[in-house]
């Protein structure tokens, strides 16, 4: 009897074992099948070919190993930048990479609250769409209305199609150079690959530590004591990061307010 235990056990072990071994088989199938399928397109690929071996040696200039694993975005409005963060493993602090410079603009201070009013959104959001055949050269879209905007904006027509994107022109969006967002399109591919399923974007209306931003801010919002609530919200956010170089948790209520926690 003791016997066939001992038997019946190691078949066990071995299922197991096999069993773990699909499973982890059948998601880096998932995940090649990604980047398979972004390769099969010319202008992604190009990007991939021209952009890979600077950046492999960027990072590495950082102590960031290759390929990247966990990336954070961040743009500043008025400040007219978006900034791109790394790290090696989800425990450590974030690091600096890239900043670019927005090169296009519509709307004002304030967050998106319905569709066509050309507004940039403001809040937190992550990337949700690879999109190599954009008219904006190639593009990464937000899951914008979240669910903060769903509760805060137009019930009906919130408004959609938010992306950074390339080719210098905006309509709500965040563009930036080809050449840049060829380089962020393949670290957000990577980071994706490795298991990074929600890449944040958040979206600030000014660097709160830049006097002349908070005066640009405190002109735009002082009659407006509903946005001086919500930046104030997206401030304790930016302060945590500034201070930790790590992300809260971020929740939201039911009237719709950021809560970091």
């Amino acid at each position: 009897m003791l016997f066939c235990q001992t038997i019946i056990f190691d078949l066990m072990k071995r299922f197991a074992a096999i069993l773990i071994a699909v499973l982890v088989s059948g998601s880096l199938h998932a995940q090649s099948a990604f980047m398979v399928t972004q390769h099969q397109f010319p202008k992604v690929a190009n990007a991939f070919k021209q952009k890979e071996d600077s950046l492999k040696k960027q990072l590495a200039d950082i102590h960031i190993s290759w390929p990247v694993k966990d990336i954070y975005v961040r743009s500043f409005k008025y400040d007219s930048q978006l900034e791109v963060w790394v790290r090696n493993q989800k425990n450590e602090p974030f690091k600096l990479f890239k900043t670019y410079k927005v090169c296009a603009l519509s709307g004002a201070l304030g967050p998106k609250r319905i569709e066509g009013d050309y507004q940039v959104p403001e809040g937190f959001y992550y990337i949700n769409e690879f999109n190599p055949k954009s008219n904006y050269h190639m593009a990464l879209g937000l899951n914008y209305p979240n669910a903060s905007d769903r509760l805060l904006s137009d019930s009906v027509k919130p408004g959609n199609d938010i992306y950074i994107h390339g080719s210098c022109v905006t309509v709500g969006c965040i563009p930036i150079q080809n050449e840049q967002i060829e380089e962020l399109y393949v670290l957000a591919s990577y980071a994706h690959d490795q298991g990074e399923d929600f890449i944040p974007v958040h979206i600030f209306p000014i660097r709160y530590n830049v006097e002349k931003s908070r005066e640009a801010l405190n002109k735009a919002s002082k009659d407006d004591p509903t946005y001086q609530h919500f930046s104030a919200r997206l401030k304790e956010v930016f302060d945590y990061f500034e201070q930790n170089k790590k992300l809260p948790l971020i929740s939201v209520n039911k009237k719709g307010e950021y809560v970091p926690l």
